[in-house]
């Protein structure tokens, strides 16, 4: 497996440091640097206190952990953000941007939120055709629910 080196500064004190959870996913969890309340239908950033330098032609990935809901009734606004290498200056601080669905308060160091780094995507040419030469599948939620 290839492994790749991030340059990471934390700008919070006492973050604690990134890591895999042992074993259980290739997903970074990330914590929220500072003791939030949002009341319900507020919104704001919430800050995760790194600011970090991704290798050339590689992205981030920041979604919710499947808990976030659950624990802190906040969703994610734009669902999955994306971080490319182009924002990687010492105050370029990650954020989550959360929308309240009831009142809450999130204490700094809670995980609310992963990660997970990807290549870009190769350069992509569209070419126009009469036909794509594949059946059709049936449509949105042809194979059922069980």
């Amino acid at each position: 497996m290839e492994k790749v080196t991030l340059k990471i500064k934390y700008l919070s004190e006492g973050m604690e440091p990134l890591r895999y959870i042992d074993g259980k996913s290739d997903w970074i969890d990330l914590r929220i640097a500072e003791t939030v309340e949002l009341r319900k239908d507020e919104f704001r950033l919430l800050p995760l206190g790194i600011a970090i330098k991704l290798p050339e032609g590689y992205e981030a990935h920041i979604v919710p952990r499947s808990s976030t809901y659950k624990n802190f009734g906040i969703i994610q606004t734009n669902h999955m953000g994306v971080v490319d290498e182009s924002y990687c200056g010492d105050g370029d601080q990650w954020y989550m941007p959360a929308y309240a669905l009831r009142d809450t308060k999130i204490e700094k160091g809670e995980r609310i939120c992963q990660f997970r780094i990807m290549r870009h995507q190769p350069a992509i040419t569209f070419e126009e055709c009469d036909t794509l030469g594949s059946p059709d599948r049936g449509g949105i939620g042809s194979t059922g629910t069980k």
